[in-house]
């Protein structure tokens, strides 16, 4: 099977709209509900918190037309509310995995909480929707999974598939944080894992539970895992980096990564079935990362975005199978 990618450049760029009744500022990771005429795209935006001007993390979504050219409309009222004080999901929730499931819409959720000795703890929360996804409502305030023994931190990134009543779940976990450098904050290390659940909620994991192996070496920072099944395969994109000085030095940011497998459990990567980089100048030529795949009316399309982390939004890739 010939893969070709058709890039259809970056589609969606925030600053351009007003997103929960602000301007908008970042769309990470986009993530789609496919409906008859048109399609919903989710993503994380940001506000700056006027307690101590770090970012707070909320859920957004566009409405686009079937071509993924022209949007329809965004969202005008809170898709979910905000953590409560001192819970998982406190300083927000980036990304946000939606799932249609019987007559409801379910959406697995990354809560943010910021800590002392490190920036940030992230686990995975539940909320449904009752209103083919314009608002969703928290099953619970706490996580579905969330740290363990062997799992000590930063589980997050949820991407859930229903396959025959039972529910499929790639998600990342922490192996830990460590200082670098001596004048630096410690940097966080995590790994692709896998997990199944009959009802979504209580979720079974594996010990010693990494996926996809390592590029870059046990330092390799994986995240945001999505799936795909066709051609008798199971199909894994992600993205990775280096997990110290990844923000400014030249190659050692995101990059697109994939993985394919029988089982959807035990994977052989091979990352030169992705995107490449863009042109010099272009929105994507230094980084490329939060990917989601989906399939709409024959088409399989991959979402992602670019430089900066999905600052200035996200764009589109088209694969091509002969």
């Amino acid at each position: 099977m010939n893969w070709q990618w058709i890039r259809h450049g970056k589609i969606f760029t925030p600053g351009e709209f007003v997103l929960n009744g602000q301007p908008g500022l970042f769309a990470q990771s986009p993530q789609t509900l496919v409906f008859e005429t048109f399609i919903r795209i989710y993503f994380s935006t940001r506000t700056p918190d006027p307690h101590n001007g770090k970012y707070i993390s909320h859920v957004a979504y566009v409405d686009m037309d079937k071509t993924l050219q022209k949007v329809l409309a965004t969202n005008q009222q809170p898709v979910i509310c905000q953590g409560e004080k001192g819970c998982f999901d406190e300083h927000g929730i980036f990304p946000f995995n939606v799932v249609p499931y019987k007559n409801k819409v379910m959406a697995f959720t990354t809560g943010w909480n910021r800590r002392v000795s490190v920036s940030v703890d992230t686990a995975i929360g539940l909320a449904t929707s009752q209103d083919a996804g314009k608002t969703f409502q928290r099953f619970g305030q706490g996580p579905v999974m969330a740290a363990s023994q062997y799992e000590p931190c930063l589980v997050a990134d949820a991407f859930v598939k229903v396959i025959n009543d039972t529910f499929h779940m790639w998600y990342i976990f922490g192996t830990g944080w460590k200082q670098y450098a001596p004048d630096s904050p410690p940097d966080r290390t995590y790994k692709i894992g896998y997990a199944q659940s009959a009802d979504g909620i209580e979720w079974h994991r594996q010990q010693a539970n990494q996926i996809i192996p390592d590029r870059l070496g046990p330092q390799e920072s994986q995240a945001l895992p999505t799936v795909a099944h066709f051609g008798g395969l199971f199909h894994l994109f992600f993205c990775y980096r280096e997990s110290y000085n990844f923000r400014q030095a030249a190659g050692r940011g995101y990059r697109l990564g994939y993985a394919f497998s029988e089982d959807g459990i035990t994977w052989t990567r091979d990352d030169t079935k992705v995107p490449a980089l863009g042109e010099t100048g272009e929105w994507d030529d230094e980084m490329q990362c939060y990917p989601h795949i989906f399939e709409c009316e024959g088409h399989l399309y991959l979402l992602y975005n670019g430089n900066d982390f999905g600052r200035d939004g996200f764009g589109l890739a088209e694969l091509k199978l002969s």
